[in-house]
């Protein structure tokens, strides 16, 4: 089982996402440990303050570090994390490979960052690992801290009803997914492809990885490794 310990400054924010969907299911089958930690509960004076303005001048707020510093402190010294992730649009970009090393990881803390940012003194000194879920900014670290777990539970074997449907998704070797059919087998004249009504399971996952790299020599040809440039050009 894997534990999170989510530091954010909007916990209620994961409420729906936690009883809901695949981290839900991960949670009731006792795959994940999934605890949210208000940040506000370690804030300081009255007002349990928890930002500031940045030295220098300039738009937006930052965390401070005496909170930050004072939760993670605390969980630590309940227990040794294997990582100390702070989520951010210039942390380094989450991939697959990324999410199946962090799978196989035990304890975890997730510190969500919310306005301008955080005290850089909390990166040196706490942050282990920053992540990126893409070159675009959000409002915080909330829906990437969902976006993470979620890579990562599915991976967890036991949590999704079919083991092997995770091993096969995209991006597992380099590529994209393939593309699926269903019933009917003609709708308004479109058809599926004849080896996928065959039965010749061979067959079918031949189809299936052949056009999985097809799809991803069209979409995201920067994913390709020569081999598959050569087995393209066989053809």
């Amino acid at each position: 089982m894997v534990r999170f310990d989510v530091i954010t400054v909007i916990p209620d924010f994961f409420d729906s996402a936690l009883e809901k969907g695949l981290l839900g299911i991960a949670r009731k089958k006792g795959f994940a440990d999934i605890h949210v930690h208000n940040l506000h509960d370690y804030g300081l004076g009255k007002y349990k303050q928890v930002d500031d303005e940045p030295f220098g001048g300039g738009a937006g707020m930052v965390f401070r570090p005496e909170p930050v510093f004072a939760c993670i402190e605390a969980l630590r010294a309940e227990r040794e994390y294997d990582e100390v992730i702070f989520l951010s649009p210039d942390g380094k970009r989450l991939d697959q490979p990324m999410a199946n090393r962090l799978s196989r990881m035990r304890n975890l803390i997730m510190l969500c960052g919310h306005y301008k940012g955080i005290d850089q003194r909390i990166r040196e000194t706490l942050v282990t690992m920053e992540i990126s879920i893409g070159d675009v900014v959000v409002s915080g670290g909330e829906i990437p801290a969902l976006f993470l777990m979620d890579a990562m539970v599915r991976l967890i074997p036991g949590v999704l009803g079919d083991s092997e449907s995770a091993l096969s998704d995209s991006f597992q070797e380099n590529l994209l997914d393939c593309a699926y059919y269903t019933r009917p087998a003609e709708f308004r004249g479109m058809k599926v492809p004849d080896v996928l009504l065959s039965g010749h399971h061979r067959k079918i996952e031949q189809w299936r990885h052949e056009n999985a790299i097809e799809r991803t020599r069209e979409r995201r040809p920067d994913l390709l490794g020569q081999e598959c440039f050569d087995e393209l050009r066989k053809k």
